[in-house]
Formats: structure tokens, sequence, C-alpha cells
């Protein structure tokens, strides 16, 4: 055997830990996927036939005012907010949030409960690399469904009779994808804290539905404006991006995101693993 031959078999491939995530999780991502599509491609083709529809906007005007509020209905008659309403910010906000918070939480946590954690660093992994990897491969997960969410977006906007402009439609995707990478970046932190799954996941889970929450009261009553600003839901969705397009605000979901995987590293570095 020759001396390149022998190099080449006992050089280590880069990125390991990368890519074994994304070879294991193909499936999981191919279902979430084509959960996501179905979602676009059921709601929005409806608009062309319900946006102007006076018995549909009578149903609407006949909801309770808080209930409009909260749900951000009120702009519902719009393509922008129709796409919103139903997509962005409601049923693809849950697919999105379940798969990141499933995500999150498993990379550390799911190991470290199953008891293969400590077989993973003992082949020569550092704890560093294994949180910053995995979390690569959540985020390239994350991406592609939002370039899904994005070109399905692109290619009915004209058949719905959305009228989104093509910033607006990127910028819809942005803001999902940051709201999922904070979220991810939630469980994937509390389980770098604690080891514990079930921890990971609530606490991931809570940010989301707390996120929500905060957005649906602060959109209740001008006294409650301010609770917007605490809101992960409002820094995504507040600023309108489908209709608006990009917005600074949307660099607070990455900033925290990146802060969230920095204390992991961190924490993880300095904490006992569970045999």
């Amino acid at each position: 055997m020759s001396a390149a031959t022998t190099t080449r078999a006992t050089t280590p491939r880069p990125l390991p830990l990368l890519r074994r995530t994304l070879a294991d999780g193909w499936r999981g991502l191919l279902g979430w996927s084509l959960g996501l599509a179905g979602v676009v491609g059921m709601y929005l083709p409806l608009y062309s036939t319900i946006g102007g529809n006076p018995e549909f906007l009578a149903i609407i005007e006949s909801l309770p005012p808080e209930l409009v509020a909260a749900l951000s209905y009120d702009q519902i008659t719009t393509g922008a907010g129709y796409t919103q309403g139903t997509v962005h910010g409601l049923i693809g906000f849950v697919l999105v949030t379940i798969a990141a918070v499933s995500w999150g939480a498993a990379i550390i946590a799911g190991d470290e409960e199953r008891g293969t954690l400590e077989i993973v660093l003992a082949h020569g992994v550092g704890r560093t690399q294994l949180v910053l990897e995995r979390f690569a491969a959540i985020a390239m997960k994350l991406v592609a469904l939002a370039v899904l969410l994005a070109l399905m977006v692109l290619a009915l906007n004209d058949p719905a009779a959305l009228e989104l402009t093509l910033e607006g439609i990127v910028a819809g995707s942005v803001a999902l994808l940051g709201l999922g990478l904070l979220t991810a970046a939630v469980g994937t932190m509390t389980g770098a804290l604690v080891g514990r799954r079930s921890i990971a996941v609530g606490a991931a889970a809570g940010v989301a539905v707390l996120g929500y929450a905060l957005n649906a009261l602060g959109n209740q009553n001008p006294d409650l404006e301010w609770l917007h600003a605490l809101s992960p839901y409002h820094w995504a969705f507040g600023a309108e991006p489908l209709a608006n397009g990009l917005d600074a605000t949307l660099g607070l979901l990455y900033g925290v995101a990146a802060a969230a995987v920095i204390v992991a590293v961190l924490a993880f570095r300095r904490r006992d693993v569970a045999v």
C-alpha cells in the first residue's frame, strides 16, 4: 500500500459529528418538510377565493376583537396578513417549533440520558466540537425548512394572488428561521446545563409558548405593549416582515440564539456528564 493511500485511510474526515447528525436525521427532516409543504399547499391557495370574499370578511368582523388581536388577524384580508396568520405565524410556526425543540433537546441531553454521550466523548471528540457541530447540523436542517417555505410561497404567490414581494417572502422565512434557531439553542443550552432531556424540552417549548403569549397579550391593550419587547415571537413578526421586508429587530433572534449556544459550550465544558 502506498504512503498516499495510507494517509488517506488514516486521515479523519472533517466535521464527523455534523455529518453523522445529518445522516441520522434525514428521514425526520423529510417528514417535517412534507408537513410544512402540506400546510403551505393547503392554506395559501385558498386566499384567491376567500381574500376579498364578503362572507369571509363578515366572519372575521364577527369574532371578538381580543381574539382577532391575539391571533394577529387584523390584517388577514391582505396577502401578507393571510400568509402570516395561517402559515408563518401559526401552523408553520408550530411545526418549526416542535422540530426545533426536539432537535435542540436531543443533541446533548438525549444522548446523556441514553448513556451514549460518554462513548462519543471517548472517541477523541471535544465537548466544544460536539456542541458546535451538532448545533450546526440543526441550523442546516432549519435552513432547509426555511428555504422550502420560501420557495413554496414564491411558487404560490401569483396563483393565490397574494401579491407578496420577493423581499417579503425572504424576510418571512428569515424570521421563522431565527425563531426556530433561538428555540433550538435554548433546548441545547438547557441540555448542556442539566443533562435532562425532559427539562430541555420544557425550557425550549416554554420559550416558544411564552413568546407567543406575550405577543398576544401585548396586542390586547396599549398599556401592555411593553410585553412585546420580551417576546421572541414579536421580534420575528412584529414588524410584519412579509409585508415590509427585513427589519433590524430580526437580529435579536440570531443574537440571542448565538449567545445561548455560547453558554451551552461553556456549561458543557465544565459539567460532569452523567453515566
